[in-house]
């Protein structure tokens, strides 16, 4: 770790963007040499990943540094916003591709890597097809996918459901039945990190997809006039607000974090029976619930079926990838090591390792064998299997979307889930956001 110049930021949520760049010292962004700039989230096991291609590229790469700084993911996602909007970017930006990317784009903020690719072909080829969606704007590639894919998966603690005697829902009618059994047990049917907003969205992804169908989100990618107004979207709003006054979340969501993991240890605890989390959430339990995962209690499935919906069973949501672009303001030298990190330190065999480890599925092409021999197996499957089957992988939406938009949208959830508006009342916010 020694040639690693890694600051961490997470806490810092109210500190403005200068200052924190100023108590970045030599990890801010600058054209003047001194390596390339990296921003990126904090938070274990993921992380710990991070940090160490960062490492393995520093060590193998003494004439080109990568300097690393880590924020929280709440944080981050303003903070970063900010800085490249100031003109302050970090060489390399970290993000979930999408409407958040097409911004930047648009306001010439990322290099434009298409050619770059074209002449490395080699490292386009190594990573799933599926990763380029969200990195490109049309037709063009501006961001190198990284990581992991991560749908969204309903999680469950098999020794809570044993003692209550009650089996995993099939139906969003089971879903709906198996809250009173866990409330007259004194247990929380769901967790929910509710105050981080985005959490809840997952909510509503699932439930406008297996009512309506992807096209009803579509519609409202594409700007169509009153989308949010379609009658299976407000059954699907309505739908939420029913689990919630059914008390179906644990008690005080609204003030629960999910970057302090405090959602997780509701489930592996038996606090809560169910959570719907990103498949992250796998390698978070492994590492801080005790023998909860290794001894076989934890559960997955796929979101169920709502009777009589549109969607396909077999679709999923989530992030298809993570994506790193690098900054138009940065300087030569900065822009040419973030591309020799994306050939060389990016998805490398011992990183590819440590996510398969942490219970993730990289998205490099021929880990197959890895991912069988790994501890995590059947989960690891179980998540390959879901990304790669899925008629539909719906990227999140607070990434699908512009971040204007976004930042509407997590909003009225959190007025929605709080019953303060009605399913009608935030369709019409939303139109007025996103219509054309």
């Amino acid at each position: 770790m020694a040639l690693s110049r890694r600051t961490l930021l997470g806490l810092a949520a109210g500190v403005p963007v200068s200052a924190a760049l100023a108590a970045c010292g030599s990890s801010g962004p600058g054209k003047s040499g001194g390596g390339a700039t990296y921003w990126y989230l904090n938070g274990q096991p993921q992380e710990g990943v991070r940090a160490g291609a960062v490492d393995a590229f520093n060590e193998a790469h003494r004439e080109e540094q990568v300097k690393d700084t880590t924020f929280q993911n709440d944080a981050y996602k303003t903070k970063i916003k900010t800085a490249i909007g100031a003109g302050q970017a970090p060489t390399i930006i970290w993000g979930w591709g999408g409407g958040t990317l097409r911004t930047y784009v648009e306001a010439g903020q990322v290099e434009d890597l298409t050619s770059w690719f074209d002449e490395h072909s080699e490292v386009k080829k190594r990573l799933f097809p599926s990763s380029f969606g969200a990195a490109t704007v049309d037709g063009r590639i501006y961001a190198m996918p990284c990581e992991t894919v991560q749908p969204v998966i309903l999680f469950y603690n098999k020794k809570v459901f044993e003692k209550v005697g009650v089996e995993p829902p099939k139906s969003w009618d089971d879903v709906m039945a198996l809250v009173p059994r866990f409330n007259a047990k004194g247990i929380a049917p769901f967790s929910l990190g509710g105050q981080s907003r985005w959490t809840n969205m997952m909510w509503l992804e699932f439930l406008f997809d297996r009512i309506g169908g992807p096209e009803v989100f579509q519609a409202i990618i594409e700007g169509e006039k009153n989308a949010w107004s379609h009658p299976d979207a407000i059954t699907a709003l309505t739908k939420v607000q029913e689990l919630v006054k059914a008390h179906g979340f644990v008690k005080g969501f609204s003030s629960i974090t999910a970057d302090s993991n405090a959602d997780q240890a509701l489930l592996y605890t038996g606090r809560a029976a169910m959570m719907l989390h990103g498949a992250w959430s796998y390698g978070i339990q492994q590492a801080d619930g005790g023998d909860f995962v290794s001894s076989g209690a934890l559960g997955y499935m796929t979101f169920p079926p709502v009777e009589g919906g549109k969607g396909d069973p077999s679709d999923t949501v989530g992030n298809p990838a993570q994506y790193l672009s690098i900054s138009s303001k940065a300087g030569a030298e900065q822009k040419k090591i973030a591309k020799d990190f994306f050939a060389k330190g990016v998805l490398q065999d011992e990183e590819v390792k440590k996510w398969i480890d942490n219970g993730s599925v990289p998205i490099r092409l021929g880990t197959e064998k890895l991912l069988a021999a790994s501890k995590s197996a059947d989960f690891l499957q179980f998540t390959y299997d879901i990304a790669s089957k899925a008629k539909v992988f719906g990227q999140s939406w607070d990434q699908a979307l512009s971040p204007t938009a976004a930042e509407t949208l997590l909003d009225n959830i959190v007025k929605l889930f709080q019953l303060s508006v009605s399913p009608q009342q935030f369709a019409r916010n939303l139109n007025a956001a996103t219509g054309k």
